[in-house]
């Protein structure tokens, strides 16, 4: 069951029914897997106690050109049960690399503004359902989360720092010539 309190229950297994709705289903480009290009299926979900929900169905390779569509996995018609990973809106890759998000709102967010359609705060990354279609052949991927090299780049950057001050040292002392002393 989905509680009210999304961000305390953001990345936790939830289980979850209701109906999909094969007439809103976007698919999100530039999504790798494994080296190959890909898209990430979005579908509409009508849960239960009415909340709409969209609902993340994994990762679907990409046609053989820009003209031919992916194959997708059609949806199951009527009531269905699922095992899904709870995202906040914000959790999804939003804009370019090293890009700042503009403003607050997320990609659902944007999503509900260019349809005319309104969700949660929040969407489902599929896991498992109670029907074999709803099974993603690629999960959505968690962020793997590690110690990383930190303390490396937190070293480099000290060195760079003090590589500047030691520049601006030498240039204030006059023992760096400029181009009109030479």
């Amino acid at each position: 069951m989905i509680t009210s309190n999304y961000e305390a229950a953001e990345w936790r297994t939830v289980k979850a029914s209701g109906t999909l709705d094969s007439t809103n289903q976007i698919l999100l480009k530039n999504r790798y897997f494994e080296g190959v290009y890909g898209y990430e299926v979005l579908t509409r979900m009508k849960l239960d106690d009415g909340r709409d929900v969209w609902l993340d169905r994994g990762w679907v390779k990409a046609g053989k050109d820009a003209k031919t569509a992916p194959v997708i996995t059609p949806i199951p018609d009527g009531q269905i049960s699922i095992t899904a990973r709870l995202r906040l809106d914000r959790s999804l890759p939003q804009g370019a690399f090293f890009a700042l998000p503009v403003s607050g709102a997320g990609m659902i967010s944007k999503l509900n503004a260019q349809s005319g359609l309104k969700s949660e705060g929040f969407y489902l990354d599929l896991i498992d359902g109670s029907d074999p279609k709803l099974k993603p052949d690629v999960p959505a991927q968690v962020p793997e989360l590690s110690d990383g090299p930190h303390l490396a780049y937190a070293l480099q950057w000290v060195f760079f720092a003090g590589l500047i001050g030691y520049g601006r040292i030498l240039i204030r002392r006059g023992q760096i010539l400029t181009s009109k002393e030479l």
